[in-house]
């Protein structure tokens, strides 16, 4: 089954990575269905043994509790899994990274060129209003 994350080696190349995340799949859902099959098993009723039925059923009972813990267990392996996977496309995704990158860059510079294309409005605007206030100024203070 999977190893203890704690323990496990990350292998070198993307073609081993991928190999080991298709056999952790693999080993997680064949224990899922192995077990899950014993517990059906185990439900069907038989005939009298040669142990007492109260101890037959603390048996089972005993069986199914491990096989449903089993199950737990290779479910929360492939949750750990799919955390993994989305971990390496997160961090190894560059190309869609390098893009987001340039779309947001781009998207900056234009809203630069606007900013500027206003700011060269507003000064025009104001420059004009100051020229005629000067103008009003100087013309009305020396009558």
């Amino acid at each position: 089954m999977a190893q203890p994350s704690g323990q496990r080696p990350l292998p070198q190349g993307k073609e081993a990575l991928l190999k080991a995340y298709n056999k952790r799949l693999k080993d997680n859902v064949k224990s899922m269905v192995d077990n899950f099959g014993e517990i059906v098993k185990l439900a069907k009723m038989e005939n009298e043994g040669q142990v007492s039925r109260a101890t037959q059923a603390d048996e089972d009972h005993f069986e199914m509790t491990v096989r449903a813990a089993n199950m737990v267990r290779a479910g929360e392996s492939l949750m750990k899994l799919v955390t993994d996977i989305k971990q390496y496309l997160i961090l190894n995704d560059f190309p869609s990274v390098n893009d987001a990158i340039v779309q947001q860059s781009h998207l900056f510079k234009q809203k630069q060129t606007e900013c500027d294309r206003k700011l060269m409005t507003l000064r025009d605007d104001i420059s004009g209003d100051l020229f005629d206030l000067e103008e009003e100024y100087y013309s009305s203070a020396f009558k």
